[in-house]
Formats: C-alpha cells, sequence, structure tokens
C-alpha cells in the first residue's frame, strides 16, 4: 500500500513537470514567434520601403537616355548617375530578380515618386517616353542632320547617308531639288530611338498634314503646286527674317511671275555660287549658268534653295496685295527692305544701300 501511493506521489510529481515544461515551451515558442514576427515585419517593411516608396533624389522629372550600346551595367550606372537612388543595391537585386538583361532603347522619365518596382519594370518593359523634337528650318540638309541627331538617337551620317541616297529618296516621292519641301518646320512628339524610316514617315504624314485641300486650294489659285509654294518660301525666307515683310515680299515675287518677268531674286544666285553669305551680288555672280539663277531663267528654280520655315509658307499662300516689283535692303542695316513700282525708283534705293555698303567696306 506504501508503495502504491509512493508510486502516485512520483507520477503526480511527473505531471506537475511536464505542465510546468510544456508552460515554458508554450512561452519560448511564443517568444520565438513574436521574434520571428518581427524579424518578418522588419524585413518586410525594409522590403516595401526600397521596392514601393519614392526611390529616387531627384528634385523634379528625370530623363534617362538608353542608347543602342548600352548593356546592364551602363545602365546601372546612368541610373546611379542621373537618378541618384537611394539604394543602388536594392536596384541591383530587383533588376537580377526580375531578369533585367535585355536593354531597351529610348528615352525612359522618371517622377520624384516613383518607385523600385516601376521604375525597373519601365525599364525591362521599355515603357519609354515620347521626346519633342524641333525640325528647323534650315539652308542644308548636312544642317538638319545635324540639328536631329543632337535631338534624337540616330547619327548625322545615318541621316545623311539616306538623305542623299537617291533612290531613297525617290521612294519618298522627291528628287533631290524638291526634297527640302518634304519638312514642314515645326514641334513634334516623338519616341527618342525611332529609325530614319519611322521618321520619315511620320513626316511625310506631316507634310500631308500640313497641305489641307484648303491650303491646296490657295496655292492653286496663285498658280502654284505645293512644291513651288514651298520653293517661293524658301526665296521669302532668305530675302527677309521680318516676318511682318514676308507676305509683302511673297506678292512682289507673285506679281513678278504672274507678269512673265525675271524673278531676279539675289537669294537663288548666292545659293548658285554655294555661297548663301555673299553680301554683294556682283556682275560676275548674274551670269553664272544655273537653274537656280532667276537672273537668266524665267520662273522658279527646280526647287527650294532651303527649307521654307511656316511662316513663310503661310505668306506665299496669304500674300499681301499690292503692285510692288522690285525691293532693296535698306540702307540702314535694320533687315528691312524699301519696295518699289517702278525700276527707276528701285534703282535710287539701290544707289542708297550700295553708298552704305561701301562706307563700311563690304566688298563681297
Amino acid at each position: 500500500m506504501q508503495e502504491r501511493l509512493h508510486l502516485q506521489a512520483k507520477i503526480a510529481n511527473l505531471r506537475k513537470l511536464f505542465i510546468i515544461m510544456n508552460r515554458k515551451l508554450i512561452v519560448a515558442l511564443g517568444a520565438s514567434f513574436l521574434i520571428l514576427l518581427a524579424i518578418a515585419g522588419i524585413v518586410g517593411y525594409m522590403a516595401y520601403d526600397r521596392l514601393f516608396t519614392p526611390a529616387f533624389n531627384i528634385a523634379g522629372s528625370a530623363r534617362l537616355y538608353i542608347d543602342r550600346d548600352d548593356t546592364p551595367d551602363s545602365v546601372r550606372h546612368k541610373v546611379k548617375e542621373v537618378l541618384s537612388p537611394k539604394s543602388i543595391q536594392a536596384f541591383d537585386w530587383l533588376t537580377s530578380y526580375e531578369g533585367y538583361t535585355d536593354v531597351k532603347t529610348g528615352c525612359y522619365l522618371f517622377e520624384p515618386h516613383d518607385n523600385l518596382r516601376t521604375a525597373v519594370r519601365r525599364l525591362k518593359l521599355g515603357w519609354q517616353t515620347p521626346v519633342r523634337i524641333v525640325l528647323p528650318s534650315v539652308r542644308t540638309i548636312d544642317r538638319l542632320a545635324q540639328s536631329l541627331s543632337k535631338q534624337l538617337m540616330m547619327s548625322e551620317e545615318e541621316i545623311t547617308d539616306s538623305l542623299s541616297d537617291q533612290s531613297y529618296i525617290n521612294r519618298l516621292g522627291h528628287t533631290s531639288e524638291t526634297l527640302p519641301a518634304l519638312f514642314i518646320p515645326n514641334t513634334y512628339e516623338v519616341y527618342w530611338d525611332l529609325s530614319i524610316n519611322e521618321l520619315m514617315q511620320r513626316l511625310q504624314k506631316e507634310y500631308t498634314a500640313y497641305w489641307t485641300p484648303e491650303r491646296k486650294r490657295k496655292a492653286s489659285a496663285l498658280g502654284l503646286t505645293p512644291i513651288e509654294a514651298a520653293t517661293l518660301a524658301s526665296i521669302v525666307d532668305e530675302e527677309t527674317a521680318v516676318n511682318a515683310e514676308k507676305p509683302i515680299v511673297a506678292g512682289l515675287y507673285l506679281n513678278r511671275l504672274q507678269r512673265d518677268m525675271l524673278l531676279q531674286a539675289d537669294p537663288t544666285v548666292k545659293f548658285a555660287t554655294g555661297d548663301p553669305t555673299l553680301r554683294r551680288i556682283l556682275n560676275k555672280h548674274l551670269t553664272i549658268d544655273s537653274p537656280y539663277n532667276t537672273y537668266i531663267y524665267k520662273g522658279l528654280p527646280p526647287g527650294p534653295i532651303r527649307i521654307p520655315s511656316m511662316s513663310a509658307l503661310e505668306a506665299v499662300l496669304n500674300p499681301a496685295r499690292h503692285n510692288y516689283l522690285y525691293m532693296c535692303a535698306k540702307e540702314d542695316f535694320s533687315g528691312t527692305h524699301n519696295f518699289a513700282t517702278t525700276l527707276a525708283q528701285h534703282n535710287a534705293n539701290a544707289r542708297r544701300y550700295q553708298q552704305a555698303l561701301n562706307r563700311k567696306g563690304i566688298v563681297r
């Protein structure tokens, strides 16, 4: 009996010990769980902070340009330099996790509120932002190529090679003489990494959009095709940079065309000489045998002598109505002109201008 009581006491003690140990285990497990939960919370917060909160130290919009020779490493360098990420290590981890190996060219716009996940996906998927380019009114295709190459991913050589290729020009529906008429100077929104073919397709669409039925009707009423209107506009641009004068100059040359007179436009002679900087047109220049020499050949030259400006195009289509047949730069070198209806008036204006050139010692 005594042994039985002793055994029951041992069992009771073991039961108490088991309960105590269970309680301690539960407490220990609870503490471990709380520690793990806290760690998970910290890790989660850090991940959220790195991935879903503003990731870059930029004050305003920033553009990242990814070129065709860029690699993931060079993109990382550009991100670091341009966007100043709060954690470049987080960028490295996420690009590795996302498998960012196929670099897509383009211009990518980033804002101060952008998070890292959005930024990496933008680069990976090629979600680029269009850029605004200015197509300028310039004298030569080389100058055009120079300007566009500074605004787009393509090089000067890519543009000039294409636009000097006669077969390519023909495919655009032009000749080398009429090609400048294709370009309508304006501001356009395009993708920075578009190809030369995509660019020319876009510019052809803009040309078609500009030459509406109404504008074609206006040109036709003046006896001009769109290319002829652009050719006359290019002469107007070379004659004056003063927009207020352009409709007057356009009207003057239209008067000459309607009277079957020689245009005798000095800018076309400069074009024929290949020297647009000439300030004095001499007799030797007037005898150059070139279809662009309007002192010899009647009518308009074979094509524009430059890419005409929008203001000159509109001046040709909406010319001033007057009887002027002659013009001469003013002797005050203001960039404006004296206009005349008779040759006698013009000769008097020309003498004053020549005397002013002599006083300044300008010989060419």
